[in-house]
C-alpha cells in the first residue's frame, strides 16, 4: 500500500448457452441441466452481488458511526470525523500525492466518497440501478487504486510500500467485479432487479437498468 497508517436490456439473467450436432432425441435429457446451470449462475452472481453490497455498506456504517473497526469509536462521521481525511492526507506515492493532500478532509470530498460508498452499497444490496453502480464504484476504485499506487516499491520517504503487485490489487477485482455483476443482471435474482427493470423510466433509458 502506498499509503501512511494512521490511527442488457435483458429482462433477466443469463447464462452462457452451449451448442453440440446431437439430435433432438439426444439433447432432450440436457435441458433440465441447462436448467440447473442457469439456476446457479443466478445464485452465484446474486451472492456475489449481496456480498460486495455488504462490503460498500459496511464501509460507509462504520466510518459514519464509528462502529469501532476501520474508524475508531467516537471518529465516526456523525461525530466530526472526516472519511476521506486520514486516507487521504496519508498518500505518500504516486502521480497525484499532492492533489490528494488538497483535497484530504474537504467537505465535498467526505460528501462524495461517502454519498458513493452508500449508493454503490444500497444499490448492490437491492439489485437496482447496476450500471450506475459500476460506473460509480469503478470510478471510486481507480481513484483509490491511484492513491496507494501498486506500482511503487518505495514511499516519498524511502520507505517500503509493502505492495506485492504492480497493478493488480483489490480495487481492480472490485472494479471487474461491478462491471461483471451489471454486465449480468444480477439483480435479478433476490432482489429488485425485475421489477426495476419494468419501471417506465428505466425501460425508456436503458442505461439506468
Amino acid at each position: 500500500m502506498a499509503v501512511h497508517e494512521h490511527s442488457q436490456g435483458s429482462t433477466g439473467f443469463r447464462a452462457p448457452s452451449f451448442r453440440d450436432n446431437r439430435s433432438a432425441s439426444d439433447s432432450e435429457p440436457a435441458v433440465p441441466a441447462r436448467t440447473d446451470t442457469h439456476t446457479a449462475w443466478a445464485y452465484a452472481a446474486a451472492s456475489l452481488r449481496l456480498l460486495t453490497g455488504f462490503v460498500f455498506l459496511w464501509a460507509f456504517l462504520d466510518k459514519t458511526f464509528g462502529l469501532g473497526y476501520a474508524t475508531p469509536s467516537g471518529k465516526g462521521w456523525v461525530d466530526g470525523g472526516s472519511p476521506t481525511k486520514g486516507f487521504l492526507s496519508g498518500v505518500a506515492a504516486g502521480p497525484m500525492q499532492s492533489t490528494f493532500h488538497s483535497w484530504a478532509g474537504q467537505t465535498w470530498a467526505d460528501w462524495m466518497f461517502m454519498a458513493g460508498m452508500l449508493g454503490v452499497g444500497l444499490a448492490l444490496i437491492g439489485g437496482v440501478a447496476l450500471r450506475i453502480a459500476a460506473l460509480g464504484g469503478t470510478a471510486m476504485m481507480a481513484l483509490m487504486w491511484i492513491a496507494e499506487w501498486p506500482p511503487a516499491k518505495q514511499l516519498s520517504d524511502g520507505t517500503p510500500t509493502m505492495s506485492t503487485n504492480p497493478f493488480v490489487d483489490y480495487h481492480v477485482i472490485y472494479a471487474v467485479v461491478l462491471i461483471a455483476l451489471a454486465a449480468v443482471s444480477a439483480g435479478d435474482a433476490f432482489g429488485l432487479g425485475r421489477l426495476w427493470a419494468r419501471l417506465p423510466v428505466v425501460r425508456d433509458n436503458r442505461w439506468l437498468r
